[in-house]
């Protein structure tokens, strides 16, 4: 318990400290005039409270990864503690913090356009086609999740497709219509279900005082039923991702930075939100660990059913919060996924019309665009789901260390701290590259080959980008 709860408060604290350090480094204008305004389309670019966009953004941002990845990660022991509190605060919220405030500076421009401005077309080509891939991808996954749940809700009554095709009928809706119609009104309650979920297990975990794993030398250790194929690195990164550090946060930040009405309040929404979903992810890793009254009892559990972490996510919000909280829990883990791929869906149709300058105000334009995403979607769907998360988790990371690259180009091009952004670049980096390599769905090399191959992908990087920032600062001279 000593460890969660020291882990609770450094989350806080990184907040309250390293988010303000942060803040100060991008510095941060109150004064400055903001897209939502300057931009307003009625759409896209509206102003709204700051309070309903952390929400938004929170909701946004929390699909499966803080619950289901965090579950997953358990399963390695407290080792995904560490990678949770110290991954959000260096990581993950300096990843949407900055990510969204550079799409302030800029009109809320989308990833892609932003990877344009600073890392120049080609980078901007390549990730225009990977990140829409990546959205739909989400998209997907994050019906295939809600449609088992609401399946086993539904006692087999009414079947997976005909809750996938429902899913899909919301997203159209939520995807085409201007954002404060269904996202600024729905998401706001979702969101406190998905905190109520959160703060009523918090609160069981306290009250019913279950053996969490402490951190200490013996447990430091991959406690993984099959650690040779599953190492701690770099698969428990990968595992627990939006949890830590997701770039698929990076692609809902720009959407939030078009209803944003001050810059102050960027913190607040984006390194904020992130640090909420570490709380989440870290309450949800300390029940898995915990519940089932050891590490192993969670692996054993899983594997009588079949490795279904909605199993587990349903036998732990029953049995802690009753028929009722537990209803709710079962409802806030359902809205965070499906609200996560609507958003994912609607960001792949911003990051087309930036694409082809395509005006979005018609609604015809939307469905024009719209439409052959979610034709796409339902036909990737159609692939089983831990093939889907698996493409999906490396994806998303993959996206997360080109965002931060990005993010240490734009800082030091403003001769700002570029440490803050480089170091979690570099880190992710030798991450995705190493899971790649050794991964089932990747070369499936020996460990050693891929963690050879991650650092020295690295240290290449490294490399290119000091010589890059020497030849920018001679010519500056």
């Amino acid at each position: 318990m000593i460890t969660f709860i020291l882990s609770l408060i450094i989350l806080i604290g990184g907040y309250l400290i390293y988010g303000a350090f942060v803040e100060k480094i991008f510095g941060a204008d109150a004064n400055r005039q903001m897209p939502s305004k300057t931009c307003y389309d009625g759409v896209d670019y509206v102003p709204l409270d700051w309070k309903k966009i952390f929400l938004i953004q929170f909701l946004n941002i929390a699909g499966l990864g803080p619950i289901f990845g965090a579950v997953m990660g358990a399963i390695f022991g407290p080792a995904a503690f560490l990678w949770i509190v110290f991954g959000s605060i260096f990581g993950g919220a300096v990843h949407d913090y900055l990510s969204g405030m550079i799409s302030v500076r800029n009109k809320g421009m989308s990833l892609p356009e932003l990877g344009g401005q600073y890392l120049g077309i080609y980078f901007k080509n390549t990730m225009r086609v990977f990140t829409v891939a990546v959205m739909v991808l989400v998209g997907a996954v994050f019906i295939a999740g809600p449609a088992k749940l609401l399946t086993n809700l539904a006692s087999g009554n009414l079947s997976y497709t005909f809750w996938c095709v429902l899913v899909f009928i919301y997203y159209a809706l939520a995807t085409l219509l201007p954002v404060d119609k269904i996202i600024g009104k729905i998401y706001p309650f979702f969101g406190f279900a998905l905190l109520f979920m959160a703060i009523g297990v918090c609160l069981m975990i306290f009250l019913n005082n279950p053996p969490i794993p402490e951190i200490s030398f013996a447990n430091l250790r991959n406690m993984h039923p099959d650690p040779k194929h599953y190492p701690i690195f770099p698969m428990m990164f990968i595992s627990i991702a939006c949890g830590a550090v997701s770039g698929f946060h990076a692609t809902q930040s720009p959407m939030m930075a078009r209803c944003l009405q001050n810059e102050k309040q960027g913190r607040r929404v984006f390194y904020g939100a992130m640090i909420a979903e570490g709380i989440v992810a870290l309450i949800w890793a300390a029940a898995a660990m915990s519940f089932f009254g050891y590490v192993g009892g969670l692996q054993e559990f899983l594997k009588n059913n079949g490795n279904n972490v909605a199993v587990v996510v349903d036998k732990i919000s029953y049995t802690w919060l009753g028929k009722i909280g537990g209803l709710l829990a079962i409802i806030g883990v359902i809205a965070a996924p499906i609200t996560s791929g609507d958003t994912a869906f609607r960001a792949a149709r911003l990051i087309i019309s930036d694409l082809s300058g395509y005006t979005q105000k018609p609604l015809l334009n939307r469905i024009f665009v719209a439409v052959p995403l979610f034709i796409v979607g339902f036909i990737i769907l159609q692939v089983n789901f831990d093939v889907l998360w698996r493409y999906f988790a490396w994806a998303n990371q993959t996206l997360a260390a080109s965002t931060l690259w990005l993010i240490t180009v734009y800082l030091a091009r403003n001769n700002r701290n570029f440490w803050i952004s480089l170091i979690p670049a570099l880190f992710m980096t030798c991450v995705v590259v190493s899971y790649i390599i050794i991964a089932p769905e990747g070369f499936k090399l020996p460990l050693c080959a891929g963690v050879s191959a991650g650092i020295a992908a690295t240290l290449l990087l490294a490399f290119y980008f000091i010589i890059k920032l020497r030849k920018r600062e001679h010519s500056l001279d």
